[in-house]
């Protein structure tokens, strides 16, 4: 069972994060980036995930700045009130807020910290990996990156994309290749949001083969 607690950015901002802390001592840290729909039910339950696998995880809730207390579905009015949120977000706040979430689970004793973000937060896992200093990090078709893909991560990264995806066309992830051969980007037979149990795109196939391959990177990367 997780727990809550307040997080202080660099800038002064407050924000709410969702913790996990594993049985026993944890492996690494771990900083779980939302999807466009706040810090809900599913990103709690992948941050719960990670916390089993041994990683003292924690989710910030990136849209505090604009409203506090987001949590959305994936369906209708719910959903297209979260992408009109996920629009007006300023990823520089919310690298701020990122950082702040990674230097908390240093000071909780953990010697290595990753990233791994889901939809608008696996574009800010990029971010993270470009504009801060993780360990490694994993981002799930972060529909942007391409738009940074001119930035050099700091550190190991991992990316997965569906094939299917009707919101990230291919040649967006392509310009990310070409300008980083060295990161390895794995493509699924599967639609955007392929990870989201809640979501009807999911798909149980390839989100376990994402999550072992991310596992692994993590584990790897993080020990």
């Amino acid at each position: 069972m997780g727990e809550h607690t307040k997080l202080r950015a660099e800038d002064g901002h407050e924000f709410d994060a969702y913790i996990s802390r594993p049985n026993g001592k944890p492996t690494a840290g771990l900083v779980v980036i939302q999807e466009a729909f706040g810090v809900n039910r599913h990103i709690r339950s992948v941050v719960d995930e990670y916390g089993d696998d041994g990683f003292l995880s924690v989710a910030p809730a990136l849209f505090d700045r604009m409203q506090r207390g987001v949590e959305l579905g994936y369906e209708g009015e719910e959903a297209q009130y979260g992408i009109g949120l996920a629009r007006q977000i300023n990823p520089g706040n919310a690298v701020k807020d990122i950082a702040a979430a990674m230097s908390y689970l240093r000071e909780q004793g953990a010697r290595k910290v990753g990233v791994t973000g889901y939809c608008m937060g696996g574009t800010m896992a990029w971010l993270a990996a470009t504009r801060l200093n993780p360990d490694a990090a994993v981002g799930y078709y972060g529909g942007r990156i391409a738009q940074y893909a001119g930035e050099t991560s700091q550190c190991p990264v991992m990316l997965h994309f569906g094939k299917l995806d009707q919101h990230i066309p291919k040649e967006e992830v392509d310009k990310v290749q070409a300008a980083h051969p060295d990161v390895p980007i794995f493509w699924y037979d599967a639609g955007h949001g392929f990870n989201t149990s809640d979501r009807t795109s999911f798909n149980a196939d390839a989100s376990k083969l994402a999550r072992q391959r991310s596992l692994d990177f993590l584990k790897k990367n993080l020990s």
